[in-house]
């Protein structure tokens, strides 16, 4: 707890500086008393003041210079100064180096014993800043001593007493004669082992979703996935291939002495305070073993509907189908867009304690407090279909089916939803109007599909553009006359129409229709970012089943036909939705063209 006296000058700090009205700093002033918590711990709670704003405060009050690590591009050579296990163990990021004093922004600068130990392991005067939590996370997560290097220096290490094919070859031999543990030790001891977990750590911090380890002719490519999008992260020597993947084989229980068939796994791997699932698939091709090792983080919270990029009509259409009593919301698009993370968001939604929500996936790639999660495994018999039908079983209020791939599944779906089940389950079309054709051509009856599907979702991926390094443009002439010609029928004509549009589309920037030219936004490029962008949204389209659905369903209509139909009723497609996130400045026309580009 602070001293009264402390508390008094943050209140008057609060109060000079008009941060909160008067009558919610009485208010909050009030609830820090009865809960026995700070003023500034009850106000960043009630979201009146931010994360920066209470560290500003706590800088001013003990005379700690505060610096702002976003707003500074910081030389590579000088976070090298500090090991990125030291920074993330006292949450201190050397940002200058000037002489022989080096800046050093901390969350906790008071640590004098940190303060110290930094001092000595970079061999420079310590001058502490104090900056916020999320900050320092930011440049930690992007934080590296050089990948190549890491990975460089731990294979001179192995190479310097035996090859790692000599290595990988002790380790089979000894498998077949001490067992699996002892290789564990072999292997756990090899630098190979300090080099994957450079590879994974930079992979982790770099937001990456994939790892992919592909064999070449004459050496290793290691690519991530970062935002959808692989990206060459370096080339290893052809002599690590076979002790990496043995590695990998190791820690997710494999056979290392297997290398005809492939191999599924998973595995579990620690970062500092974070933990992440691996699945991985090894496969052999022509050059050795393929790799492939999905990153699911543990630590990312689960987003919300809103924070998924859903606006306007889409978003009201959802909550209308999430509200019915019984029914199914369908999610739709190809692999990677998003749909199991929709589905996961509904029920984060929906989930209380007075229904019992039930999950059958493959995998189960998010565990959420509250509801019960079944992981199919076709090895023993429990698919998509047998599982479903143990659900229902179970007393279901909610279920989700991770996928819908045949008639069995998708017959008893349909009948959990006719007999009062919601059910949230994805299907593989290329867009919302693809749902219904779909489910006909599984062999569901036109009127048992109009009596259950409530919602139908289609949606991609695209990157947003680096808030860090965000610059605005003018469209230009064949620019601005795409976005007309897509969105001529939306866009506000005046200012007084914009309110209303605002409402129906859920965009507050919206811009009025112009045919000279927009402002656009692209990233320039910076350290927080890749190529301008950081993070992905969706873009959606969305559409409920009204009397006009079902008579086209009745009467088999065709895929363009319901569509047709959608956009009569007032559907935005995945492409318009796009271009709207492209003139508030969310994304790119690029973005929107090459997730979207069959529409």
């Amino acid at each position: 707890m602070l001293s009264n006296e402390t508390e008094q000058k943050i209140e008057k700090l609060i109060a000079d500086n008009h941060l909160v009205s008067q009558m919610e700093l009485e208010d909050a002033l009030t609830e820090a008393h009865t809960t026995n918590k700070t003023l500034v711990e009850v106000l960043v709670a009630r979201k009146l003041i931010s994360d920066e704003d209470s560290t500003k405060i706590f800088a001013l009050i003990n005379k700690i210079p505060f610096v702002s690590l976003k707003e500074i591009e910081i030389d590579p050579a000088v976070l090298k100064l500090l090991p990125r296990d030291v920074a993330g163990t006292y949450m201190a990021v050397p940002f200058a180096l000037e002489g022989s004093k080096l800046s050093v922004a901390m969350v906790d600068p008071s640590n004098l014993q940190a303060v110290d130990f930094i001092a000595r392991k970079t061999g420079y005067s310590i001058k502490t800043y104090i900056s916020t939590q999320k900050e320092i996370n930011g440049i930690l997560e992007n934080y590296t001593e050089g990948l190549g290097a890491e990975v460089a220096q731990a294979l001179t290490k192995a190479t310097a007493g035996q090859s790692a094919a000599q290595a990988e070859q002790k380790a089979e031999q000894k498998s077949f004669k001490d067992g699996a543990k002892d290789v564990e030790d072999l292997v756990q001891d090899a630098p190979i082992t300090r080099a994957l977990n450079a590879i994974m750590e930079y992979a982790i911090n770099s937001k990456a979703s994939d790892i992919h380890v592909e064999p070449r002719e004459t050496d290793l490519k290691i690519r991530f996935r970062i935002d959808g999008i692989l990206q060459d992260a370096m080339t290893l020597p052809k002599t690590t291939e076979p002790a990496l993947i043995s590695r990998i084989k190791i820690l997710s229980n494999l056979k290392i002495d297997e290398h005809r068939i492939p191999q599924d796994g998973e595995a579990q791997y620690k970062i500092a305070d974070r933990e992440v699932d691996l699945r991985i698939a090894i496969a052999p091709i022509t050059y050795g073993e393929q790799v492939v090792m999905r990153i699911l983080d543990k630590s990312d919270a689960l987003m919300s509907l809103d924070s998924l990029g859903f606006r306007g009509r889409s978003y009201k259409l959802i909550k209308q189908g999430m509200s019915k009593p019984h029914g199914m919301i369908l999610s739709t698009g190809p692999t990677g867009s998003g749909k199991s993370t929709t589905l996961y968001a509904v029920i984060q939604e929906i989930k209380n304690v007075a229904i019992n929500i039930v999950t059958l996936e493959d995998p189960v790639e998010y565990k959420i407090d509250g509801i019960n999660q079944i992981q199919v495994n076709p090895g023993v018999g429990l698919t998509f279909a047998t599982g479903l039908k143990s659900i229902l079983r179970q007393d279901p209020n909610v279920i989700m089916v991770g996928e819908i791939r045949d008639h069995e599944t998708a017959d008893l779906a349909v009948q959990a939803a006719l007999t009062g089940h919601v059910v949230l389950s994805t299907l593989h079309t290329n867009s919302a109007s693809g749902v219904l054709p779909r489910l006909l051509d599984m062999g569901i009856e036109p009127f048992l599909i109009a009596s259950t599907v409530n919602t139908v979702i289609g949606q991609r991926l695209v990157r947003k553009v680096c808030d860090n390094c965000k610059k605005p443009f003018e469209s230009s002439a064949a620019a601005t006359q795409m976005i007309n010609s897509a969105l001529g029928g939306i866009l506000p004509k005046s200012e007084g129409e914009r309110v209303a549009k605002i409402e129906d589309l859920g965009y507050e920037d919206l811009p009025i229709y112009n045919e000279k030219a927009y402002t656009l936004y692209k990233g320039e490029g910076c350290s927080q970012c890749t190529d301008g962008y950081k993070g992905r949204t969706g873009i959606y389209e969305v559409f409920e089943l009204n009397e006009a659905m079902e008579r086209l369903l009745v009467a088999r209509a065709t895929t363009t036909e319901i569509q047709k139909q959608a956009y009569a009723d007032g559907m935005v497609s995945m492409q318009q939705d796009g271009l709207l996130k492209v003139l508030v400045g969310t994304t790119t026309l690029e973005e929107v063209s090459r997730v979207a580009s069959d529409y």
